[in-house]
């Protein structure tokens, strides 16, 4: 049975969007409430974008941004993108961030019901079967270190996602990825179901998440937290920093979602997601000549953005990040990326490879390519499998390999 019902109705200006961003509509929660239920309606179409989330007494209760337009959040679960949790009484509020408003404004109506009987989760579909695994390449340790190869940004139901978390995790292992990370937009809710989901499908899942503004997105991975994307970002790094994580400046030149957040020098990640899929045309020297001004000793990373099979962004691992990890626990993988223990290429069996080895490079199926260091100093590559000296005292930047037309085909720190 219903216990209340609360409902807001109005219209969004273009005012209101540069008053406040994300506005928070208050409900309360009485004692006894078993589910809370929040449906927002307005009109899509006329080209407003209002985005969802919730916030409870304890603090964040989940976002989903605009791919929801409704939310249930129960003592044993809660829809993706929501922390599942009895709903403690108190003051709560509908976060509503005004993404894009329309001169014309957007009306809408809110409405909330809190309710004494337990909600019924929705059915689900059974997790796909563990796939069989392609072979893994033969690269050679070092120091006792392996090579892992992984993919450090994509998406779930969570977020705007269209596959569960096992089914991305299927998906990532007939790909030959070793890890990838999860990284849902402004929500931590799928952390709680990659240990288990990992295990199953014998692949690492990193806790991740993305922080979404529409000033730039950041990746952050590890266990660090919800991050509050409406704090300034300033603000990020000292958190994710305390709490063992590592954050990154994602597709930095992607369009309206290219980097423009405010940030003093000396909180400048140093982990920058280089290689993305709107890095269509590697012959374009944008990114790398962003990444040399935004800071000489920058750590290339690269992320695929997989939301759904068939979309415009590419399949888990295009392209593919290496790191030279101690073991493949999330705690290993986080180490690596954080020393910069790293090696991006395009995904796939036959695409060059370039790794560092201690004092050398090793580059694999690259004949015919070159090898150009930090200082800007070339070298032909000769040989499917190719040793290089990476000479001490060359500046601390990626080096790369390029194609006879001048276009990136991988990177190694």
């Amino acid at each position: 049975m219903g216990l209340s019902e609360v409902v807001h109705r109005g219209r969004w200006s273009p005012e209101d969007r540069l008053a406040e961003e994300v506005r928070r509509l208050p409900f309360e929660v009485p004692r006894g409430v078993a589910g809370v239920r929040v449906e927002l309606a307005y009109d899509r179409d006329g080209g407003g974008v209002l985005d969802l989330g919730c916030w409870g007494p304890g603090g964040f209760r989940g976002w989903s941004g605009g791919a929801r337009e409704s939310f249930t959040v129960a003592e044993d679960w809660a829809t993706p993108g929501y922390l599942p949790g009895a709903p403690e009484p108190g003051l709560w509020h509908v976060l509503l961030r005004l993404h894009r408003v329309p001169p014309r404004g957007v009306p809408y109506t809110l409405r909330v019901v809190t309710t004494g009987r337990r909600p019924v989760p929705p059915a689900q579909a059974a997790p796909p079967a563990p796939p069989v695994r392609p072979p893994r390449p033969a690269l050679p340790p070092v120091d006792g270190m392996r090579w892992l190869a992984g993919d450090f940004h994509a998406h779930t139901v969570h977020s705007d996602g269209a596959l569960t978390v096992s089914e991305l995790a299927a998906l990532a292992v007939t790909r030959g990825l070793d890890f990838l990370a999860v990284t849902d937009h402004n929500t931590v809710s799928h952390h709680a179901e990659l240990p288990a989901v990992g295990a199953r499908y014998g692949i690492t899942l990193v806790p991740g998440q993305e922080v979404t503004t529409d000033l730039g997105h950041a990746g952050v991975f590890g266990d660090t937290g919800w991050v509050d994307f409406r704090e300034p970002a300033d603000t990020w790094g000292a958190q994710i920093e305390r709490r063992g994580g590592v954050l990154s400046v994602n597709h930095p030149l992607a369009t309206d979602c290219a980097w423009r957040q405010p940030l003093e020098p000396r909180r400048r990640p140093r982990h920058v997601e280089l290689w993305h899929p709107t890095w269509r045309d590697r012959t374009h020297g944008a990114p790398l000549a962003w990444a040399l001004a935004w800071r000489p000793d920058v750590i290339a990373i690269g992320g695929s953005d997989f939301h759904r099979p068939g979309g415009e962004r590419p399949p888990p691992g295009s392209p593919t990040t290496w790191v030279l990890a101690e073991d493949d626990s999330p705690r290993a993988i986080l180490a690596a990326l954080a020393a910069g223990r790293t090696a991006v290429h395009a995904g796939g069996p036959r695409a060059p490879l370039l790794l560092r080895t201690g004092d050398d490079l090793l580059a694999l199926r690259a004949a015919g390519t070159v090898l150009v260091r930090p200082d800007g100093a070339r070298q032909l590559v000769t040989g499917e499998r190719a040793v290089l000296r990476a000479p001490v005292g060359v500046p601390a930047g990626p080096f790369r390999l390029e194609g006879h037309g001048n276009e990136v085909l991988a990177l190694c720190q």
